[in-house]
């Protein structure tokens, strides 16, 4: 044990310590910096949390980039059909990092009651439909199964069910203009199977789900042809880039797209996320080092008698610096253990009891505040707090080396 790690720690644990004058600043100070550490958890949590839930349901309704007809027309209504007789597909083995790809079709349709009607966009799936990404906005019924023969069971959106009265096990007659405008509507009478709340209105107001087989046959599309290819990468990050490979791999009449390109507006929104976390860890950062220098000037405006004794001795400044500096980092460690401790207990509390929702839900599309904890941001918040909170309390300790032995020991 080191002579200047001995004093610090005498210092902490003498009793004068406890009870001087610097003992509320000091407090004040391990206070700040729990505080701080407990504002950049949630901040980071939250953040972080917002944007995977906004960006999952997006992913689950759009796959993480859709594959196309090079076609002028904006509608989401398919209308040139693919093949999926493609090398990509079903497997898509010269792009890495590709998860699953499926084949969707869409259709314009009004689901018609006797007193009212609403226009819906009727998504044709098939076997090839990875369910997983809609099973965690499923809020009743069951998830249908599309792989025998032309099914008429139909997912709709709790929006839907609530605006025309339906519950599971209704039939909706569902028209489907044609379009030769000489001929009348098809009509198909679907059966609710299932309830699905994404909380996108811009999903819940537009799709139903239904089995891709009635919307090739009403546009008279042979079994292999699709509307789209959906893709799902592993990595989400990798976006971009995946997209730029996909794009290469496939042909040249063919367009790819991925799901930030078609929701530009959603993904430039959830990426001011990243600097409000960044200003609110810069904020929190500052207030503690501030306070974590306050209580450092004032603990060696109280040991400046001991300085000056410690310098009589022969001690150099950069020892009794480090003397004070030890004090600090124990001040720092404590603040971030009660930070650390109080954080992750508001964390894991809002992640399985979901004490918080949002006063408005539909301006974050979810009605609970969601919360991301992981290792990943937790060591580095808090090593770079720690550390950074250390540097700035470098600058006051160097009023250690302006310290006169002979003054301080007739300091008062």
């Amino acid at each position: 044990m080191n002579f200047e790690y001995f004093i610090a720690k005498r210092i902490i644990d003498s009793k004068a310590y406890k009870s001087s004058i610097s003992a509320p600043i000091i407090k004040i100070g391990i206070l700040a910096i729990a505080l701080g550490v407990i504002v950049m958890m949630i901040a980071i949590a939250t953040g972080i949390g917002l944007q995977q839930k906004i960006r999952d349901k997006v992913v689950a309704f759009n796959g993480h980039a859709t594959i196309t007809n090079y076609d002028t027309n904006n509608s989401q209504e398919s209308d040139k059909p693919i093949s999926i007789n493609q090398d990509f597909y079903p497997d898509f083995k010269s792009v890495k990092g590709i998860k699953h790809i499926q084949g969707v079709a869409t259709r314009y349709a009004v689901f018609k009651l006797p007193e009212t009607f609403e226009s819906v966009i009727i998504k044709g799936v098939g076997a090839d439909y990875d369910w997983q990404y809609l099973q965690e906005y499923l809020v009743e019924g069951v998830l249908p199964d599309f792989t025998k023969e032309q099914s008429l069971d139909l997912v709709i959106s709790q929006y839907f069910a609530n605006r025309l009265n339906l519950k599971i096990g209704d039939k909706i007659n569902t028209h489907f203009l044609n379009k030769n405008p000489n001929k009348l509507p098809r009509i198909l009478p679907y059966k609710i199977v299932g309830i699905y709340n994404s909380g996108f209105k811009e999903f819940d107001e537009k799709f139903a789900i239904a089995d891709i087989k009635h919307i090739q046959r009403l546009n008279k599309w042979k079994a292999d042809q699709i509307g789209n290819f959906e893709v799902f990468i592993n990595d989400f990050d990798a976006i971009d880039d995946k997209t730029k490979q996909i794009f290469q791999e496939t042909p040249s009449t063919l367009n790819v797209e991925s799901v930030k390109q078609k929701f530009e507006i959603v993904f430039d929104w959830i990426g001011i996320f990243d600097k409000n976390i960044a200003g609110i860890i810069g904020i929190m950062i500052l207030v503690a080092g501030i306070n974590t220098i306050t209580a450092l000037l004032v603990l060696i405006l109280e040991r400046t008698q001991m300085i000056g004794i410690l310098k009589a001795l022969g001690n150099s400044s950069n020892s009794i610096r480090k003397i004070f500096l030890y004090n600090a980092a124990y001040l720092v460690i404590i603040g971030l253990f009660w930070g650390n401790l109080i954080g992750l207990s508001l964390l894991f509390a809002q992640k399985y009891f979901s004490f918080l929702s949002f006063p408005n839900p539909e301006q974050y599309y979810m009605k609970t505040i969601p919360v991301y904890i992981s290792l990943d941001y937790i060591i580095p918040l808090n090593v770079g707090t720690f550390v950074l909170c250390l540097a700035i309390l470098l600058i006051p300790s160097y009023i250690i080396t302006k310290i006169s032995p002979v003054k301080a020991i007739r300091f008062e």
